[in-house]
C-alpha cells in the first residue's frame, strides 16, 4: 500500500505551543490524543514518520515571552 502514497517518508514538527490546544500551559490531552490518532492512521497506510516535538512552552512557559524572555 505504501507504493500508492505520494510521500513515503514524512517529517512532522509539532510545536509545544500547538500541543497546548486551548489551554494556558502544559499539554491538552484530548488534542494530543487526536494528533496521535491521525499520525497512527498515516503510519497504518505505510508511511514512515519522523516526529520532532517542541517543548519550549513547558520549559519556559508562554507567559515568559510576555515578560521579555527570549523565545529562542
Amino acid at each position: 500500500m505504501a507504493a500508492e502514497l505520494r510521500y513515503r517518508r514524512v517529517l512532522l514538527k509539532l510545536s509545544g505551543e500547538a500541543l497546548m490546544g486551548a489551554r494556558e500551559g502544559g499539554l491538552d490531552p484530548e488534542f494530543v490524543s487526536r494528533i496521535a490518532d491521525e499520525i497512527q492512521a498515516v503510519h497504518a497506510l505505510g508511511a514512515e514518520i519522523c516526529l520532532v516535538i517542541g517543548g519550549g512552552n513547558i520549559f519556559r512557559g508562554v507567559s515568559g515571552a510576555a515578560v521579555g524572555m527570549e523565545r529562542a
